[in-house]
């Protein structure tokens, strides 16, 4: 009786959940996947799903097209290979292909299992059109690593989404696993099979695993553990290495956050890639609710691999505030083969954007200047984009052109308008409320399990805010309206104005002003396009000039070396004498060098505001 109460409440949820009339018995409601990493064949792995009975004649398999965090559609089927569906004793059903994702079962009620090979997406990154990116891709390198973001390795049969898997893995005995997935609670310690338990199948495909030789550092941030595993390829570089940045910045995050607490383990799993061989080269990492993988090159110095963690590994944990708490209805249920985008990326990207640069300078990690540098950079990325496309829209067809192409701005003009209702929030609640507090506040009705519907995000956001936070939405969110950001910045007593700065005469910085024909070394010219120093402008040169003599001395790229370091020693009075070649023409230009300068547009504090003023960009830059 209780055997039969059971079977019918797995059936009432498996129809609940749309699988229909395709249930499964209960003995076997539990879809194990086998993956073998031991007996690799031409850089493939072999997957095994036994999903347990069926009772229907067609069963429908897929791997996903994509996955949340990407916006972008992979295709991950593609590097699936020998597909076969074997019945209970060993011979092959029909399986006809549909697409590149998905395979039609004939005689289900037959199917015991399915089988396939995977090939893996770092080292064919550069001989693929439309490259899966790097952190949501694979990787098989026998012997040494397994990056398993599960969506390229595990699928799914339709209607079963919701229902439990076991994840063997059959490893080499000197790798160990990192990964948020739970273990298996009945499985005797064994150094060549690992087994993990999700919930269903989304769960899969939220806990990447990465197999490598230990080299992991953990600590504790405020009640979560965060456990950093660390490849690298050359043995560069050990997990040691980046514990301590790791440890201060994700502790000043935790401190920005304060309440919020979403998850009480968070791992970080970097692969470093090696530039000298097919690897990967998508740099950037991919978010999951108590993860994120990380790819960026082994060959950067520890300064700057230090401050790319920091930057992207930031940008990665908060989002546990938006879209792995705060998330609608097509995030909740994702649809990997059909996906239905949701039209919040202005909060799901940008909102975390936002947080990852704002958390920085009210920590005194950066400079309010620091700050300032990054919002500019921002405006004129965001300048590269179409200006004039609602957010909204974009956001709903971000697979679709000609929305796809504007998919960065999220990042650039996505913080920006948080920036922007974040001071309308400052300045309408005399500094108390915030974009944060406002996260807050939507975590509290909502969460992890609890999607809001996608089409009354606003309308809840405006109940228990500001009519100009409506104002702003409806002419800069929903609408097409470009924003004037000097009327943000004038809110806390800020304008951009063009400055001056130092620059060098051939040089800005490590970047040249001047360029080789890569056909001929001889030819070297001052780049077009680009903003020329005082030092270009004061003689009269122009881009696209080729040089021709500089003191009388003929130019090609040996030539120019030697005068390029004397100009470190050059004072303002030095004179100078050139010719180039212009549409064809010699042009002789003669002067001194002076001082070079380059005009640049900066945020600077404005002059004479009021202490109320003063006090709300305090409230904003170091709350």
């Amino acid at each position: 009786m209780k055997k039969n109460v059971l079977f019918i409440a797995v059936a009432l949820i498996l129809n609940a959940c749309g699988a229909g009339k395709a249930l499964m018995s209960v003995e076997k409601s539990t879809i194990v996947a086998s993956i073998d990493l031991i007996n690799v064949v031409e850089d493939r792995v072999q997957v095994d799903l036994n999903p347990g009975a069926f009772t229907t004649s067609t069963v429908i398999f897929r791997i996903p097209k994509t996955v949340p965090g990407t916006y972008s559609s992979d295709n991950y089927g593609k590097y699936i290979q020998d597909f076969k569906a074997l019945d209970y004793k060993g011979a092959e059903l029909k399986a006809t292909k549909l697409d590149d994702n998905s395979w039609s079962i004939a005689n289900g009620v037959n199917l015991d299992k399915v089988q396939y090979w995977v090939n893996d997406t770092f080292d064919t990154e550069n001989e693929v059109e439309d490259a899966v990116f790097s952190p949501a891709g694979t990787n098989i390198a026998v012997g040494s690593n397994f990056m398993l973001n599960l969506h390229g390795f595990v699928g799914y049969f339709d209607g079963f989404k919701e229902v439990p898997y076991s994840i063997l893995i059959n490893k080499p005995a000197d790798l160990i696993a990192t990964t948020t997935l739970s273990i298996e609670p009945n499985r005797k310690p064994d150094s060549l099979w690992d087994g993990f338990l999700a919930k269903r199948y989304f769960d899969v495909i939220d806990n990447p695993i990465m197999y490598a030789k230990p080299n992991t550092e953990s600590f504790e941030i405020n009640g979560i553990t965060v456990t950093l595993s660390l490849f690298s390829p050359n043995n560069v570089y050990k997990a040691a290495d980046l514990k301590e940045r790791m440890k201060s910045m994700m502790g000043a995050q935790k401190k920005f956050l304060g309440e919020v607490d979403s998850t009480k383990e968070y791992n970080i799993l970097l692969y470093l890639s090696d530039v000298n061989i097919p690897d990967a080269n998508g740099y950037g990492a991919l978010e999951h609710h108590t993860s994120t993988v990380v790819v960026l090159p082994e060959a950067m110095d520890i300064g700057r691999l230090e401050q790319a963690m920091v930057d992207v590994v930031s940008h990665e944990f908060f989002h546990i505030v938006t879209p792995l708490s705060v998330h609608s209805k097509e995030i909740q249920y994702f649809d990997f083969n059909d996906p239905k985008m949701s039209q919040h990326l202005w909060m799901y990207e940008g909102t975390t954007e936002y947080f990852a640069n704002l958390f920085q300078v009210q920590q005194g990690l950066i400079s309010e200047d620091d700050f300032y540098v990054r919002m500019l950079g921002k405006i004129n990325n965001a300048e590269f984009y179409d200006d004039n496309m609602s957010f909204t829209e974009m956001s709903k067809n971000i697979l679709e052109q000609p929305y796809e192409p504007n998919y960065a701005n999220v990042y650039e003009k996505g913080a920006l308008i948080n920036m922007c209702l974040d001071i309308i929030l400052r300045e309408k609640s005399n500094g108390e409320k915030s974009m944060l507090w406002l996260m807050k506040e939507l975590s509290k009705k909502y969460g992890t399990d609890v999607p809001f519907e996608d089409d009354t995000l606003f309308g809840e956001i405006v109940s228990i805010t500001y009519p100009e936070v409506d104002v702003f939405l409806k002419q800069h969110v929903i609408g097409d309206t470009p924003i004037d950001y000097e009327v943000y910045f004038e809110k806390v007593g800020l304008a951009t104005n063009d400055v001056q700065e130092s620059t060098g005469y051939f040089f800005d910085g490590q970047i040249p002003y001047m360029d080789v024909d890569v056909q001929n070394d001889s030819v070297v010219f001052i780049r077009e396009n680009i903003e020329l120093n005082s030092f270009f402008e004061d003689l009269k040169l122009q881009g696209g000039d080729i040089f021709k003599t500089i003191n009388g001395q003929d130019i090609n790229l040996e030539t120019l070396r030697p005068i390029i370091g004397e100009s470190f020693a050059w004072t303002p009075e030095t004179e100078i004498s050139m010719t180039v070649v212009r549409d064809g023409e010699i042009v002789a230009v003669e002067g001194v060098v002076g001082q070079p300068v380059k005009k640049v547009k900066k945020i600077v504090p404005l002059q004479e505001v009021s202490q109320k003023t003063i006090d709300l960009r305090n409230a904003w830059l170091k709350n």
